[in-house]
Protein backbone atom coordinates (compact mmCIF):
# COMPACT_ATOMS: atom_id res chain seq x y z
CA UNK A 1 0.00 0.00 0.00
CA UNK A 2 1.08 3.41 -0.61
CA UNK A 3 0.99 6.40 1.80
CA UNK A 4 -2.52 7.38 0.38
CA UNK A 5 -4.23 3.82 0.65
CA UNK A 6 -4.33 2.87 -2.71
CA UNK A 7 -2.33 -0.51 -3.60
CA UNK A 8 0.42 -0.62 -5.83
CA UNK A 9 0.71 -2.74 -8.91
CA UNK A 10 3.20 -5.24 -8.11
CA UNK A 11 5.21 -4.16 -10.93
CA UNK A 12 6.33 -0.45 -9.22
CA UNK A 13 6.55 -2.32 -5.17
CA UNK A 14 9.50 -3.81 -6.19
CA UNK A 15 13.00 -3.10 -7.75
CA UNK A 16 16.27 -4.26 -7.38
CA UNK A 17 17.93 -1.36 -6.59
CA UNK A 18 18.45 -0.09 -2.91
CA UNK A 19 17.48 2.41 -1.46
CA UNK A 20 21.20 4.31 -1.19
CA UNK A 21 21.65 3.57 -4.73
CA UNK A 22 18.44 5.71 -5.84
CA UNK A 23 19.94 8.06 -3.31
CA UNK A 24 23.14 7.99 -4.92
CA UNK A 25 21.39 8.18 -8.54
CA UNK A 26 19.63 11.20 -8.01
CA UNK A 27 22.18 13.05 -6.90
CA UNK A 28 23.96 12.42 -9.61
CA UNK A 29 20.75 13.28 -11.66
CA UNK A 30 21.23 16.57 -9.74
CA UNK A 31 25.14 17.00 -10.93
CA UNK A 32 24.73 16.10 -14.67
CA UNK A 33 21.22 18.82 -14.55
CA UNK A 34 24.01 20.98 -12.85
CA UNK A 35 26.79 20.46 -15.60
CA UNK A 36 24.20 21.00 -18.40
CA UNK A 37 23.11 24.49 -17.26
CA UNK A 38 26.87 25.27 -15.73
CA UNK A 39 27.66 24.43 -19.45
CA UNK A 40 24.87 26.42 -21.22
CA UNK A 41 25.61 29.31 -18.82
CA UNK A 42 29.19 29.54 -20.20
CA UNK A 43 27.73 29.24 -23.63
CA UNK A 44 25.47 31.97 -23.50
CA UNK A 45 28.72 33.98 -21.70
CA UNK A 46 30.71 33.18 -25.00
CA UNK A 47 27.69 34.42 -27.04
CA UNK A 48 27.80 37.50 -25.12
CA UNK A 49 31.66 38.35 -25.57
CA UNK A 50 31.76 36.92 -29.39
CA UNK A 51 33.88 33.65 -28.91
CA UNK A 52 31.34 31.75 -31.79
CA UNK A 53 33.14 28.58 -31.48
CA UNK A 54 33.21 28.13 -27.77
CA UNK A 55 30.04 28.98 -27.55
CA UNK A 56 28.71 26.54 -30.06
CA UNK A 57 31.22 23.25 -28.00
CA UNK A 58 29.95 24.58 -24.90
CA UNK A 59 25.76 24.28 -26.13
CA UNK A 60 26.68 21.26 -27.90
CA UNK A 61 28.23 19.71 -24.30
CA UNK A 62 24.95 21.49 -22.65
CA UNK A 63 22.35 19.43 -24.66
CA UNK A 64 25.07 16.18 -23.65
CA UNK A 65 25.27 16.81 -20.15
CA UNK A 66 21.09 16.93 -20.62
CA UNK A 67 21.37 13.35 -22.57
CA UNK A 68 23.34 12.14 -19.25
CA UNK A 69 21.10 13.50 -17.07
CA UNK A 70 18.10 11.83 -18.96
CA UNK A 71 20.02 8.50 -19.47
CA UNK A 72 20.03 8.83 -15.13
CA UNK A 73 17.10 9.58 -14.91
CA UNK A 74 15.21 6.78 -17.37
CA UNK A 75 17.61 4.22 -15.75
CA UNK A 76 16.05 4.91 -12.40
CA UNK A 77 12.52 4.95 -13.14
CA UNK A 78 12.76 1.44 -15.79
CA UNK A 79 14.51 0.12 -12.95
CA UNK A 80 11.54 0.74 -10.31
CA UNK A 81 13.11 2.96 -8.79
CA UNK A 82 11.43 7.19 -8.69
CA UNK A 83 13.82 9.25 -10.36
CA UNK A 84 13.24 13.16 -8.88
CA UNK A 85 13.94 16.36 -11.00
CA UNK A 86 16.45 18.67 -10.78
CA UNK A 87 16.62 22.13 -9.00
CA UNK A 88 19.67 24.51 -9.93
CA UNK A 89 20.42 26.96 -8.13
CA UNK A 90 23.29 29.04 -7.15
CA UNK A 91 24.33 29.35 -11.20
CA UNK A 92 27.56 31.08 -12.16
CA UNK A 93 26.40 33.12 -15.53
CA UNK A 94 29.80 35.46 -15.02
CA UNK A 95 33.24 34.92 -16.13
CA UNK A 96 36.47 37.32 -15.63
CA UNK A 97 37.94 35.90 -19.31
CA UNK A 98 37.75 32.62 -21.85
CA UNK A 99 40.36 30.82 -19.96
CA UNK A 100 38.19 31.18 -17.11
CA UNK A 101 35.39 29.15 -18.43
CA UNK A 102 36.98 26.06 -19.95
CA UNK A 103 39.20 25.95 -16.43
CA UNK A 104 36.08 26.28 -14.43
CA UNK A 105 34.32 23.13 -16.96
CA UNK A 106 37.80 20.97 -16.25
CA UNK A 107 37.04 21.16 -12.82
CA UNK A 108 33.55 20.36 -12.68
CA UNK A 109 34.12 17.18 -15.34
CA UNK A 110 36.87 16.27 -12.34
CA UNK A 111 33.81 16.31 -10.37
CA UNK A 112 31.26 14.31 -12.35
CA UNK A 113 34.58 11.36 -12.75
CA UNK A 114 34.83 12.06 -8.85
CA UNK A 115 30.93 11.43 -8.28
CA UNK A 116 30.64 8.48 -11.07
CA UNK A 117 33.41 6.68 -9.45
CA UNK A 118 32.07 6.77 -6.37
CA UNK A 119 28.73 5.21 -7.55
CA UNK A 120 30.82 2.24 -9.05
CA UNK A 121 32.36 1.65 -5.59
CA UNK A 122 29.01 1.31 -4.30
CA UNK A 123 27.30 -0.90 -7.07
CA UNK A 124 30.61 -2.97 -5.80
CA UNK A 125 29.73 -3.10 -2.20
CA UNK A 126 25.86 -3.32 -2.66
CA UNK A 127 26.34 -6.32 -5.11
CA UNK A 128 24.87 -4.03 -7.77
CA UNK A 129 25.69 -5.59 -10.70
CA UNK A 130 22.91 -4.33 -12.81
CA UNK A 131 24.02 -0.74 -12.16
CA UNK A 132 27.76 -1.37 -12.03
CA UNK A 133 27.45 -1.95 -16.17
CA UNK A 134 24.87 0.84 -16.88
CA UNK A 135 27.71 3.00 -15.11
CA UNK A 136 30.31 1.51 -17.31
CA UNK A 137 29.47 3.81 -19.98
CA UNK A 138 29.50 6.70 -18.12
CA UNK A 139 32.97 5.42 -16.93
CA UNK A 140 34.38 5.71 -20.43
CA UNK A 141 32.17 8.82 -21.21
CA UNK A 142 34.01 10.76 -18.31
CA UNK A 143 37.41 9.70 -19.30
CA UNK A 144 37.21 11.24 -22.71
CA UNK A 145 35.40 14.14 -21.20
CA UNK A 146 38.57 14.81 -19.10
CA UNK A 147 40.85 14.51 -21.88
CA UNK A 148 38.65 16.83 -23.93
CA UNK A 149 38.37 19.71 -21.25
CA UNK A 150 41.94 19.08 -20.26
CA UNK A 151 43.44 19.74 -23.60
CA UNK A 152 40.75 23.27 -24.36
CA UNK A 153 42.77 24.71 -20.99
CA UNK A 154 46.41 23.65 -22.94
CA UNK A 155 45.48 25.55 -25.72
CA UNK A 156 45.61 29.24 -23.70
CA UNK A 157 49.23 27.73 -22.53
CA UNK A 158 49.97 26.42 -26.04
CA UNK A 159 49.11 29.42 -28.20
CA UNK A 160 48.83 32.22 -25.42
CA UNK A 161 45.86 34.39 -25.21
CA UNK A 162 47.87 38.05 -26.65
CA UNK A 163 47.36 39.50 -29.78
CA UNK A 164 45.41 36.75 -32.05
CA UNK A 165 46.21 34.47 -29.73
CA UNK A 166 42.79 34.72 -27.91
CA UNK A 167 41.02 34.16 -31.73
CA UNK A 168 43.17 31.19 -32.78
CA UNK A 169 42.14 29.69 -29.15
CA UNK A 170 38.85 29.94 -29.72
CA UNK A 171 39.20 28.73 -33.68
CA UNK A 172 40.73 25.48 -32.04
CA UNK A 173 37.75 24.88 -29.71
CA UNK A 174 35.91 24.18 -32.34
CA UNK A 175 37.82 22.04 -33.90
CA UNK A 176 38.68 19.79 -30.45
CA UNK A 177 36.51 17.12 -30.98
CA UNK A 178 37.12 16.43 -34.16
CA UNK A 179 41.11 16.57 -33.65
CA UNK A 180 40.95 13.98 -30.75
CA UNK A 181 38.88 11.64 -32.28
CA UNK A 182 41.77 11.64 -35.13
CA UNK A 183 44.32 11.41 -32.88
CA UNK A 184 42.31 8.43 -30.54
CA UNK A 185 41.83 6.64 -34.07
CA UNK A 186 45.32 7.08 -35.09
CA UNK A 187 46.52 5.26 -31.78
CA UNK A 188 44.31 2.72 -32.53
CA UNK A 189 45.64 2.00 -35.94
CA UNK A 190 49.04 1.96 -34.84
Amino acid sequence: MSKNGIQKPFVTMKTSVTQEMQNLINKQIQLEARSSWAYLAAASWCDKEGYINSAKYLYEHAEEERMHMMKFFNYLNNAGGHALAPEITDMRYDFEKLRDVFETALKHEIKVTLAINELVDACLKAKDFATFQFLQWFVNEQREEEVISRRAVELFDIIGEEGQGIWLIDQAIGKIETEMAEAEGAEAEA
